[in-house]
Order: C-alpha cells, then sequence, then structure tokens
C-alpha cells in the first residue's frame, strides 16, 4: 500500500513538473557581439492550440544566472502552467544590474534584455506583441533590473515587478561589483544617481506601468524599498507594495513570485490580452 501511495504521489508530481515545457536557448546580441542564454518557459496551452499568448520576463539575481528560477524555484513551473503565459529568463551575467556600462560596453545589458530579447522572443514564439502583454520582475539584482528597464523602456513593458529588489544601492558602493560597471561612487555620484530605481521613479506618470513590489521585513533592501514606496506615494503613483516575514532567500522568493504572477495575469486579462 505504502508503494502504491509513492507511485501515485511521484506520477502526480512528475504530472505538475512535465505540463510546461522548459526550452533554453541563445540568443545573439547584436550589442554585445555574443550569444546570451534563455530559458523559455511555455504552458501546456501553448502545444495545445494556436492561441498567442502574453509574456513575463523573469529576471535572476546577482551571482545567479538564467537558469536560476527553474531549479530554484519548485514551484514555478505548475504556477506557469495554471496562469497560461509565457516566461522567459535571460541572462543577466555576473553582477550587471541589467543596465548598459559607461564604463565596459561590452556589458549591455539593458538593450539586451528589453530590446534584443524581446523582438527575439516575438519572432520565435507565439507571443502578443504588445507593451499590454508583457510584464517583466526579478529577485533582488533582477528587481532592480526590471523596474530599471521597464521604467525606462514604457513602451516594451506595460507591468513591472521586484522581489527584494535593490531599488537603491547607493547605501551598498563597495558591493556586487556596481563600481566596476559604473565607477567608484566617490567619483561618479552622478553616474549612480541616474541609474537607480528610486531616481528613475520621479520620471513616471500614473498608470505609465502597473506595479507591484515586495520585501521581507528582515532583508537588508527593506528600507530601500520603503524608501521607493514613499517616493512614488509622494508623486501619487499607483502601486502595490507589500512587507512580508521573510529574508532574502528562495523560501520568500518562491512565494512571492506566485503572487506576483497572478498580478501579472490580472493585469493581462484587464487589457484583454488573455481570457
Amino acid at each position: 500500500m505504502k508503494k502504491l501511495l509513492f507511485a501515485i504521489s511521484f506520477t502526480a508530481a512528475c504530472f505538475f513538473v512535465n505540463a510546461a515545457n522548459v526550452d533554453t536557448i541563445a540568443i545573439y546580441s547584436k550589442s554585445m557581439h555574443k550569444n546570451v542564454k534563455c530559458i523559455v518557459i511555455t504552458p501546456s496551452k501553448y502545444a495545445m492550440d494556436t492561441a498567442h499568448l502574453p509574456v513575463v520576463y523573469l529576471l535572476h539575481g546577482y551571482s545567479g544566472n538564467y537558469s536560476d528560477w527553474v531549479l530554484k524555484a519548485p514551484d514555478l513551473l505548475q504556477t506557469i502552467d495554471e496562469n497560461d503565459f509565457i516566461v522567459v529568463c535571460p541572462d543577466g551575467a555576473f553582477g550587471s544590474w541589467y543596465f548598459d556600462s559607461p564604463v565596459d560596453t561590452s556589458m549591455k545589458y539593458e538593450t539586451n534584455v528589453a530590446l534584443e530579447i524581446p523582438e527575439y522572443i516575438d519572432a520565435h514564439y507565439r507571443t502578443i506583441a504588445s507593451r499590454k502583454a508583457r510584464a517583466i520582475t526579478g529577485l533582488s539584482m533582477g528587481g532592480h533590473g526590471a523596474l530599471y528597464l521597464a521604467i525606462k523602456h514604457t513602451n516594451i513593458f506595460g507591468a513591472a515587478g521586484s522581489m527584494s529588489g535593490g531599488v537603491d544601492f547607493r547605501p551598498f558602493p563597495g558591493n556586487w561589483d556596481i563600481k566596476k560597471y559604473l565607477g567608484d561612487y566617490a567619483s561618479h555620484k552622478d553616474v549612480w544617481d541616474k541609474n537607480v530605481v528610486v531616481n528613475l521613479a520621479g520620471s513616471l506618470q500614473n498608470d505609465e506601468l502597473k506595479l507591484i513590489f515586495d520585501c521581507g521585513v528582515n532583508d537588508f533592501f527593506i528600507q530601500v524599498n520603503r524608501d521607493l514606496h514613499q517616493k512614488l506615494l509622494d508623486n501619487k503613483i499607483d502601486h502595490d507594495y507589500i512587507e512580508r516575514p521573510g529574508e532574502h532567500n528562495w523560501v520568500y522568493w518562491n512565494n512571492s513570485i506566485k503572487y506576483q504572477l497572478l498580478f501579472f495575469r490580472r493585469y493581462f486579462i484587464d487589457n484583454k490580452m488573455m481570457n
């Protein structure tokens, strides 16, 4: 009886894991003259009919790579299958922070992730090629990257999120290789000021982006997320902001992504991009 129950449980687990399809692809970046790996996750619906689907771009954190979300968030594939949209996980390299570096011209991850990769995905998958059918989010460095890219490219993305995002890295000038790509903070303060989300948010108009971001109360990024929340309140920019118990780890992010993907599904439905 125990063996039978184990077999049933194992079969059910395999069904959910295999319901969404995972492709690992390489996309050539003209701006960086190299291939950039991505994971593309399509729900079971994609193989069953000819519908065009919305896309969520999901970014990894510092020291991670394109495979992190699939390997470290065990519920992700089932969540994607339940929500019926495509998810793309690009590689943001080690410490790129998803901007075009003014110091290292080989690091052009703003151009790559905001422009080159969506262009390729729209050309090779059945997507809805509209900003209203594109969202972007990520964790930590990727949380900064998602909001940074969405604010700078509102013609590409209609919704954006962040989980435990480094939305203002100026309080940490010696960390995470940032000075390697922006110059040291003391000598290049103006460059740093131009590349933090909390400052870029001042350029937003209300309803220009559908926004959600969250952070664990025991996370070292909690204060900068509170500061961004206050900046958006002061500027009367509608957004969803959540604090939960939690730290800067995969236990937190595996929980958070479920709420963010539900938020994006609601956004796509409201804009008639899906049923």
